[in-house]
């Protein structure tokens, strides 16, 4: 059984979540992993779900503030093993739950156009195309999503 904890980035399972991540990132976005890495700083995240089957933490996922009403998605990640169980379709779930409760309207995020299992769970989740926002704006690369919470 699945469980899903918050947290802050703090958190060490969180951390080593990131690091996997990180890892595997570096092998998808190639020379780009620089430019992406900047952006995905952690320290400071007050928002964070992690994952647990059993004692094992498995998946993780956090939540930014953007704007006055929008909470960025950041650090989604389910390990290798524990892929297409649903652990990101509820890492992401909660993120949502917890951005709604703290009165936010919105949930915006950005993913690499060649994650397709990403982009495959965000439109099934509702999440539709937008402009590239922010410091992805003119970035080929990069898909950006948005989500209105009810």
């Amino acid at each position: 059984m699945i469980c899903y904890s918050r947290t802050t980035s703090d958190n060490k399972d969180f951390q080593k979540l990131v690091e996997a991540l990180d890892a595997e990132l570096r092998i998808i976005d190639g020379e780009d992993h620089l430019f992406y890495a900047q952006l995905n700083k952690t320290d400071g995240i007050r928002h964070v779900i992690v994952a647990y089957e059993d004692s094992t933490a498995v998946g993780c996922g956090a939540i930014r503030e953007y704007g006055e009403e929008i909470m960025e998605v950041k650090r989604m990640y389910v390990q290798t093993a524990h892929r297409g169980k649903g652990v990101a379709f509820g890492v992401l779930s909660e993120l949502e739950k917890w951005a709604a409760e703290l009165k936010y309207k919105k949930c915006i995020l950005e993913t690499g156009d060649k994650q397709i299992a990403a982009i495959n769970l965000y439109q099934k989740s509702g999440y539709n195309s937008m402009e590239n926002f922010g410091k992805y704006q003119g970035i080929g690369n990069s898909v950006c999503f948005e989500k209105l919470l009810e």
